[in-house]
C-alpha cells in the first residue's frame, strides 16, 4: 500500500520554543505560538484584516509600482527583482495602504510587506505611506502604521533616503492640524524606517520581542567592540528606557489601537 504524503504547510515549527505546531491552529490564534507566545510574522494584508472590522477595507493607491531609476544591477537587475516581488506576491511593492474602520473609527492603516524585499522602504513605500498622511489631512482621518521592515532600499539610493524626510514632512502636517498617528512596531522594524516614521508616532505601540533599531547589535558591536546588554533593542528593553509607549501582545492590539484613536478623536 503507498504511503499517503502529509499536506505541505500543514505544520510549523516555532522558532522561539521549537515545539511543532498546527498550521491552523497558530492561524486560528492570530499567528501567535500557543505554547510559548511568540509572534509570528504576518503579511500586509493578514495584518489589515486583523485590524479593521469585520475584516473589510478599501484598498488605496493600488496602482503604484517602482521603477529603476538607478538601472541599479547587482547579482540581478533590479527590475527583474521587481518583476519576481510583484508576482509572486501580487503587490506592487512592500507597502499595503486600506481604509475601514476600528472599532467604528473610520482610519488609514498603512502595513510594510516583509516579503516584498524585506519590507525595505524605496520611492513607492514613501509615496504611499505620504499619500496615506494627505488622505487623513484632506478627510480628517487617523492614521495607523504598521513597520516591518529592514530598512531604506539600496537599490534606490538616495531616492530611497529621501523618503525619510518626505514622510515625516507629511506627519508633521498631521500633527500641525491636530491628527492622531498610531505607530505599531512589529519584529523587524530597523534602519532608516525606524530613524523616521515609524518612530514619530503620537503613540509608539510594539509587540513583544520585536528587534526595532537602527543598526542591528551585530554591527554595533562590532562598531564599538563591546557586548551589548541581554535583549539590547527587543521592544521591552526599549520600553524599560523610554523609547516606546507601550508593548501589547497582538491579541490586544486592534482594542488598543481603537482605545488610542478614541482618546485623541
Amino acid at each position: 500500500m503507498a504511503h499517503e504524503t502529509v499536506p505541505q504547510g500543514l505544520w510549523i515549527k516555532c522558532d522561539s520554543c521549537r515545539e511543532i505546531l498546527y498550521h491552523r491552529e497558530v492561524s486560528d490564534n492570530l499567528h501567535v505560538c500557543p505554547r510559548c507566545g511568540h509572534h509570528f510574522r504576518v503579511s500586509a494584508a493578514v495584518r489589515l484584516r486583523q485590524l479593521f472590522d469585520n475584516e473589510r477595507y478599501k484598498v488605496l493607491f493600488p496602482h503604484c509600482r517602482s521603477t529603476d531609476p538607478l538601472g541599479f544591477v547587482d547579482s540581478k537587475p533590479y527590475i527583474d527583482r521587481l518583476r519576481t516581488y510583484s508576482k509572486r506576491l501580487g503587490a506592487g511593492d512592500a507597502l499595503l495602504v486600506g481604509e475601514g474602520e476600528i472599532a467604528r473609527h473610520r482610519t488609514v492603516v498603512a502595513a510594510m510587506e516583509y516579503e516584498f524585499m524585506g519590507g525595505s522602504m524605496g520611492s513607492v513605500v514613501g509615496e504611499k505611506l505620504t499619500r496615506a498622511a494627505e488622505r487623513c489631512l484632506e478627510r480628517k482621518l487617523p492614521l495607523v502604521s504598521v513597520a516591518c521592515s529592514g530598512g531604506a532600499r539600496m537599490q534606490e539610493g538616495i531616492l530611497s533616503l529621501m523618503q525619510m524626510a518626505k514622510i515625516s514632512a507629511a506627519l508633521a502636517r498631521m500633527r500641525e492640524k491636530g491628527l492622531p498617528y498610531i505607530s505599531v512596531l512589529t519584529d523587524p522594524t530597523t534602519g532608516g524606517v525606524t530613524a523616521s516614521f515609524a518612530m514619530l508616532g503620537d503613540v509608539n505601540i510594539a509587540e513583544p520581542n520585536a528587534l526595532i533599531g537602527f543598526a542591528g547589535p551585530r554591527v554595533i558591536e562590532q562598531t564599538i567592540r563591546q557586548t551589548l546588554p541581554e535583549g539590547f533593542q527587543r521592544s521591552e528593553f526599549l520600553l524599560e528606557h523610554g523609547m516606546l509607549d507601550m508593548v501589547v501582545p497582538r491579541h490586544e492590539l486592534k482594542e488598543t489601537v481603537a482605545r488610542c484613536i478614541g482618546f485623541f478623536r
